[in-house]
């Protein structure tokens, strides 16, 4: 692109557009092209601008991430407790069974599910985003133990861990269209956990 000349795309636009993509299908199910059609930018657009696929997806994951985070902490400012931040994210996961065009999970978790620890930038672009899930749901749990709503003791960040690899097992079960029943009681299985010592 010729110095000076102004981008005739928003690139914000084009990476939601990109991420959208990437989340409904994966990395590796993702062509160029697809890329290239769902953005409506060119070849070199892209590379100039996203320096690639790859590091394209790499974007992607830090815009759900930040995305994600964002949504969690408000609705944890507008729970009434700790807990009913944490069942209300669990009836999110629940939902997804019946979304319009059929569960697509966290594109977080789905990412690590696909490439495992295989990419050093991917991975780290991982797990940050579960890092931060997990601040947020440990943040929950100690509103949750200070109103009365969680009656466990436990530390609040071993029991967001556990809280976000249940949630991650709940997606893996509704992306499985597993019964409903079956993955209601799992999500009990998993509040239970918020009342024991």
């Amino acid at each position: 692109m010729p110095a000076g000349r102004p981008r005739q795309f928003d690139p914000s636009v084009a990476l939601n557009q990109a991420m959208e993509l990437f989340w409904a299908r994966g990395y590796e199910a993702t062509s160029l092209q697809d890329l290239l059609g769902a953005t409506g930018l060119s070849r070199s657009s892209l590379y100039q601008t996203f320096g690639g696929k790859h590091d394209l997806f790499a974007q992607c994951l830090e815009t759900y991430r930040d995305m994600v985070v964002a949504n969690m902490w408000q609705r944890l400012e507008q729970a009434p407790s700790g807990r009913a931040f944490i069942e209300d994210s669990l009836r999110r996961t629940l939902a997804e069974q019946t979304a319009p065009g059929g569960p697509r999970g966290c594109l977080v978790l789905n990412t690590a599910n696909e490439f495992g620890h295989r990419d050093p930038l991917v991975t780290e672009r991982v797990r940050a985003g579960v890092d931060s899930f997990r601040d947020v749901f440990a943040e929950a749990v100690r509103r949750g133990q200070a109103d009365g709503s969680i009656r466990s003791p436990r530390d609040p960040r071993r029991l967001a861990a556990y809280i976000v690899a249940g949630m991650g097992g709940l997606r893996t079960l509704v992306k499985a269209d597993e019964n409903r029943d079956y993955v209601q009681d799992a999500c009990d299985v998993l509040l239970l956990a918020l009342d024991r010592d």
